[in-house]
């Protein structure tokens, strides 16, 4: 007999995406989740005080260039536009980021013309001409010694809690430079937020007929391997704890976050980072700025404190390091034998993936099982 149920361990947008494309195709699908309601780290809810819509885990922007993941997440949410800005305070000053032609004229204290401010990059950057093997060596390709202290160093080597020379150089393709005065964090053609929240997003994709959620339900490793015994199992839990970290514990962070409501003019944007190593918290977040479109006399802030992950603590991301890990790479050649297994989602696959991301690696992940459905006959 074919195969026509299948489990889904972790009820996160990765859980979701790929629980919703199953159900679609007829398949039976139990969602289970370990905390007491769904959406994981994207999940939002209204500060009762205030009425602002609090980012729960983080501020979460939708932002992709991705037709196809468009209009899937588009079927579950009406999603107001949101092109989100981003600030940085470093040396007592304010600055624009990503870095563009204001903060580089800023920074140099005159005005200049995009060819002006190549050419004054072109003075300060490293002239090494071999490949950035870590992200300071990136940087200083980039941007030079003094850019880099100022707008980066501090503040990634609070997040990823590592000196800058043991961290991936791909970091620092996450926010470009820029040689014009766009000022939008993310340049994708496609970017919102859902107009309910991100926790309402994601009980629309999991209300299917064909798909049971259990809140509350702890699924371990060997509690997987008896569900993957009957049929298929997606897990979104961290890639190690699979296999009971035999191998050794990869590397998360984790976050912590203090809350304060205040004045709605506390600092005039949804995020302020803050550059220094000297100030604890990488960034403040003014959760009623990411809803633009409503009113509130206060706002909810947070600041964010990023440390390492303990045995018990909630990880948020994995930390990969420049000089390879031998031991995910012995769980992801592991992870590639299991059968009636697939790993998706940040944690599962051991990825900093951004939402849009996120949901692309489910799709085509169900869309590999979906081609492989025989091999259950």
């Amino acid at each position: 007999m074919i195969l026509t149920s299948v489990s889904v361990v972790g009820a996160g947008l990765a859980g979701a995406t790929a629980a919703r494309l199953l159900a679609e195709r007829g398949i039976s699908v139990t969602v289970f989740e370990a905390r007491e309601y769904v959406a994981g780290n994207c999940r939002d809810a209204r500060c009762p005080q205030t009425g602002v819509r609090v980012h729960l885990y983080g501020p979460h922007i939708f932002h992709t260039a991705n037709e196809a993941v468009w209009q899937f997440v588009n079927r579950f949410a009406r999603f107001i536009p949101y092109h989100h800005r981003v600030f940085t305070t470093a040396r007592g000053q304010v600055w624009s980021l990503p870095v563009n032609l204001l903060t580089l004229s800023q920074f140099r204290g005159q005005a200049m013309s995009p060819a002006e401010a190549r050419d004054w990059l072109a003075t300060l950057v490293s002239d090494d001409p071999e490949p950035a093997q870590n992200l300071e060596a990136r940087g200083l390709q980039l941007m030079g010694h003094e850019l880099f202290d100022t707008f980066f160093r501090g503040y990634t080597e609070k997040q990823w809690g590592r000196p800058a020379s043991s961290l991936p150089a791909a970091i620092l393709n996450r926010l470009p430079f820029r040689f014009d005065f766009s000022d939008g964090y993310f340049s994708h053609p496609y970017q919102g937020m859902p107009a309910d929240g991100y926790t309402q997003f994601i009980k629309t994709m999991l209300d299917h007929p064909h798909i049971t959620v259990e809140t509350g339900t702890t699924v371990t490793p060997e509690q997987g391997r008896q569900l993957s015994m009957h049929g298929h199992l997606f897990w979104t839990g961290p890639l190690d704890a699979w296999f009971s970290h035999d191998a050794g514990r990869l590397r998360y962070r984790t976050l912590d976050f203090t809350s304060e409501v205040v004045s709605a003019d506390f600092q005039g944007c949804a995020v302020m980072n803050y550059a220094d190593a000297a100030v604890p918290w990488t960034r403040i977040t003014d959760h009623a700025r990411l809803s633009p479109w409503e009113q509130h006399e206060e706002t909810v802030i947070y600041r964010e404190f990023s440390r390492e992950a303990g045995p018990d603590d909630e990880p948020y991301y994995p930390v990969r390091m420049c000089d390879g890990e031998a031991i995910l790479a012995q769980y992801e050649a592991r992870a590639r034998c299991e059968k009636r297994v697939t790993f998706i989602g940040r944690l599962g696959t051991c990825r900093y993936l951004d939402m849009d991301a996120t949901v692309a690696q489910a799709m085509d992940a169900v869309q590999d099982f979906l081609s492989l459905r025989g091999q259950y006959s």
